[in-house]
């Protein structure tokens, strides 16, 4: 695992992500699967970072350059909440609007997407394969930020 210092490109917003290798951040920056948690750009680059550099074997524990905290840079708790509220609140908007297909949902996106049924907003749950079978294929699918009940289970 390798973990980078990312900014949007406003680069007001600073965050970290971890990755399975270099290679693996350079091709979800092409997808345009990686986006700011501030602000949600997806255009996203490698900020200036320290190297994480292991003490030597000699060397005492705990030895390492502390970074100052003004050198990091921290979203406003007040910015966070408010987008966060505006993201659940235009969810809510829409989920009456959609309809709920539960387990079928790729299924249901792929059907609509070649035509085989009238297209219309649809929400469900789909498994990390069929998300990214979709995603392939050029269907036009996103994950619900705010967790969803299906109807079967509320009460």
């Amino acid at each position: 695992m390798i973990v980078f210092d990312l900014c949007c490109a406003t680069g007001e917003h600073r965050f970290e992500a971890w990755f399975a290798s270099s290679g693996s951040f350079a091709d979800q920056q092409a997808r345009g699967l990686i986006a700011c948690p501030i602000c949600g750009d997806s255009e996203v680059r490698k900020a200036v970072m320290a190297p994480r550099v292991g003490a030597k074997s000699n060397q005492a524990a705990g030895a390492s350059v502390p970074v100052p905290a003004e050198a990091v840079a921290r979203p406003d708790p007040e910015l966070v909440r408010k987008l966060l509220a505006d993201i659940a609140a235009k969810q809510a908007e829409m989920l009456p609007r959609s309809r709920w297909v539960g387990r079928d949902f790729a299924q249901a996106a792929r059907a609509m997407h070649e035509g085989r049924v009238t297209e219309g907003l649809i929400h469900g749950q789909a498994s990390p394969d069929e998300a990214q079978a979709l995603h392939d294929d050029g269907i036009a699918a996103m994950p619900l930020l705010v967790p969803v009940v299906p109807p079967e289970a509320a009460n």
